[in-house]
């Protein structure tokens, strides 16, 4: 029996060993994929057209208070330059498709912000009215206690 025990453990380091080294091996493969798409992605941020960045760069964040969005509000904050549409139209029609293209694409990530907006505006309102209401329960309780 001595000598089925020592073998017993000899296999068991092995496949000890064996799993490990698996384990090891799946965690680089996934380090490397990670740092792969992480440089994927910066070269495409970098890649990005200047008037997407400037539309991106003058955007309001999405979370913002209700009064700092009334406020900017009230600013007259411009999005897009208004020389936009007074720039001349290429004379290449694919330069004037990619043109058009942009401009679509613009519209469309500021009819989404637009909407983004919308929601959160409503969803404050449902809190705001939501917690009205919770205060409200809250005094009457006070008020039984105290009765």
């Amino acid at each position: 029996m001595h000598i089925e025990q020592r073998n017993n453990s000899k296999l068991m380091w092995i496949i000890a060993g064996g799993l490990g080294a698996v384990i090891v091996l799946i965690a680089i493969f996934f380090w490397l994929n990670n740092t792969s798409e992480s440089t994927q992605i910066n070269e495409q941020l970098n890649q990005t057209t200047p008037a997407a960045k400037k539309v991106e760069a003058a955007a309001p964040p999405v979370a913002t208070p209700v009064e700092q969005s009334a406020a900017s509000e009230t600013a007259n904050v411009e999005l897009v330059k208004a020389s936009i549409l007074k720039d001349k139209i290429p004379e290449n029609a694919s330069l004037a498709k990619e043109e058009v293209a942009k401009l679509e694409d613009i519209q469309k990530q500021l009819d989404d912000q637009q909407q983004n907006l919308k929601s959160q505006h409503a969803d404050a309102d449902q809190l705001i009215k939501l917690k009205e209401e919770q205060i409200k329960l809250l005094q009457q309780q006070m008020a039984a206690q105290n009765q």
